[in-house]
């Protein structure tokens, strides 16, 4: 009776013990999924920035190549210019390489953005399913452990009334015997 009843008794702490770890795995995911939100939003601003700034460069780097443009067939339909105007290449020149190498680091930036991204994410879906094993885990052993531990109780209580009843025929045999 003694051996099952601290069986029991060690098996109701480790079910407490288990019900700890299981809120404390539930709050730490819960801390992930919040961390992971934030970080997935900071992206998509980042994101949206780092394009909206791509497109800006590319589309100023086509009117800027189309106006420097040595091809005067495009203007065939358009009458002669006056000579008062003469395009300063040099210069179109230097602004074009200026505005292709802000080009190339927004697309740098873009690409490391949407690795990072990557990366977070994966790492996020990979700890949320170690997470959701260890709790899956967890629950089964709470589960068992309770059960073994509500049958622990019960064999202790049968147990318990039985050496009662028996107890108490035992002292009416000996008062019987004590009368003969």
């Amino acid at each position: 009776i003694d051996q099952a009843a601290a069986k029991s008794a060690q098996l109701k702490e480790e079910i407490s013990e288990l019900q700890g770890q299981l809120a404390a795995l539930a709050k730490q995911q819960a801390e992930m999924d919040k961390v992971r939100q934030e970080t997935h939003a900071d992206f998509e601003v980042a994101k949206a920035d780092l394009e909206l700034g791509l497109s800006g460069v590319r589309k100023a780097l086509q009117v800027l190549r189309d106006y420097y443009a040595a091809d005067s067939a495009a203007l065939i339909q358009q009458p002669a210019k006056p000579e008062m105007h003469d395009k300063a290449t040099g210069a179109g020149t230097s602004i074009i390489g200026i505005l292709e190498v802000c080009e190339s680091d927004f697309a740098t930036n873009l690409a490391k953005e949407e690795q990072e991204e990557s990366d977070a994410q994966e790492e996020y879906e990979k700890l949320s399913q170690e997470n959701a094993l260890s709790k899956t885990a967890m629950t089964q052993d709470v589960k068992y452990k309770t059960q073994e531990s509500v049958s622990l109780d019960k064999t202790v209580a049968e147990v318990s009334s039985d050496r009662e009843t028996t107890q108490t025929e035992l002292n009416a045999v000996l008062e019987y015997y004590a009368k003969i």
